[in-house]
């Protein structure tokens, strides 16, 4: 003979994995609440420590603040010397590596002079495009003003273009950092309506 059916049997269950449901919900509700504001300052702190690295002359750096250069919008802070004067700007710009995107902070001066280059995403193949992030291959563009293009890319430099040692068997990668540069610097000539004043 079959069951009769009981809406308690149901009801008890449901009722039951909606609270446990909205028990949990609530925990991890009230963690993000506690963890976000810890993770926004710790990621602020280490987006300071990179500008400052890229920029260390400058004192402070202002909020994010958005350029649009060859169609793209490039966020960019201004430096600030000891007396809130504007000497430079740090600008993040991203483009496609061969592992995935490359995302790099760049400092340029108020003369158009790069004052250093971060790499801050980058999923390289390790021992080959991994190698942006050493200091050998990113102070190739500093005290320069660009636009950059990559050695083994040389046919192609009309002679506007600074050349750049490609890293050994991480040719995409030098391009996605290369390219991610000029934007920063497209972006510094729109911001500043020129480029070099040097």
């Amino acid at each position: 003979m079959k069951k009769k059916f009981n809406a308690k049997d149901v009801l008890i269950p449901t009722i039951a994995l909606f609270l446990i449901a909205s028990v949990c919900t609530a925990i991890l509700a009230f963690t993000n609440s506690i963890t976000y504001a810890k993770i926004q300052e710790n990621n602020e702190k280490t987006k300071n420590e990179t500008r400052s690295a890229v920029f260390p002359d400058a004192l402070s750096f202002s909020e994010d603040k958005t350029v649009s250069a060859d169609g793209e919008e490039i966020v960019y802070n201004e430096a600030y010397s000891g007396y809130g004067d504007v000497i430079g700007y740090v600008f993040t710009a991203s483009d496609k590596g061969y592992g995935g995107t490359v995302t790099v902070m760049t400092g340029i001066d108020a003369d158009g002079n790069l004052s250093g280059v971060e790499t801050i995403e980058l999923s390289e193949t390790a021992g080959l495009g991994m190698n942006a992030k050493k200091a050998s291959f990113r102070d190739q563009f500093k005290e320069k003003t660009g636009p950059f293009i990559v050695s083994k890319d040389s046919q192609k430099n009309d002679g506007t273009f600074e050349e750049i040692n490609a890293l050994t068997g991480a040719t995409i990668t030098s391009r996605a950092v290369t390219s991610a540069v000029n934007k920063t610097v497209a972006a510094y000539k729109a911001l500043t309506g020129g480029g070099n004043n040097g």
